[in-house]
């Protein structure tokens, strides 16, 4: 199903990157600071970069929060959110102190890493271990992907897990609540291996 997506762009995401990936697959795409845009569309994705509490306030102060609260109970419509953007479909996060979206239960917390030599922010190429092998973003490719981050999602519900990686320890890299996604790392920044996820996304 190649349905319309529509991309977040409230100033918390490099949603020129996103956008142009999308258009590379052939995907059908537009960027819009609107939540009132959401009927155009049965896809969303939220990308993010930056601090908790400014992302909450970018999608509270343009109506945003609501709009996605209320798009999400529909069928046939899907929302995935980006780093910073899979954050903030968390209930919380100790980088911050509003509450998040709250589409998937769990919070983020930051790397506590007993090995010096590990160093926050995880930055670079790492690995992800798909849990479920069913999984629309499961590439069947060698699945590296590009990550940059100091926080982690921990979901209090492990059937949300789809997806591990190491750095330390292992954490949370693809999560989900039925038609809601989060990938801790940038598809958009991670070549072949992101095309492939977001052409997954794509054909929902």
């Amino acid at each position: 199903m190649n349905d319309k997506i529509m991309i977040v762009n409230v100033g918390i995401g490099n949603v020129g990157a996103v956008a142009n990936m999308l258009k590379h697959i052939g995907a059908n795409c537009f960027l819009s600071d609107q939540p009132s845009d959401l009927h155009l569309c049965t896809k969303v994705i939220l990308p993010g970069v930056g601090a908790f509490d400014a992302g909450m306030n970018a999608l509270n102060n343009t109506g945003f929060s609501d709009a996605l609260k209320k798009a999400s109970l529909n069928d046939g419509f899907s929302l995935l959110g980006i780093c910073l953007g899979m954050h903030l479909l968390l209930d919380s996060s100790e980088e911050g102190t509003l509450p998040g979206l709250g589409l998937i239960k769990g919070s983020v917390r930051r790397f506590s890493l007993s090995d010096d030599r590990i160093k926050v922010p995880h930055m670079g190429w790492s690995y992800v271990d798909f849990l479920d092998e069913l999984s629309p973003f499961n590439t069947q490719l060698d699945p590296r992907f590009y990550f940059t981050h100091s926080y982690h999602a921990e979901c209090e519900d492990e059937a949300s897990v789809v997806g591990m990686t190491q750095y330390g320890y292992r954490f949370p890299s693809i999560i989900k609540n039925k038609n809601i996604f989060g990938m801790q790392f940038h598809p958009e920044k991670s070549h072949s291996y992101g095309m492939s996820v977001l052409r997954n996304f794509n054909d929902l």
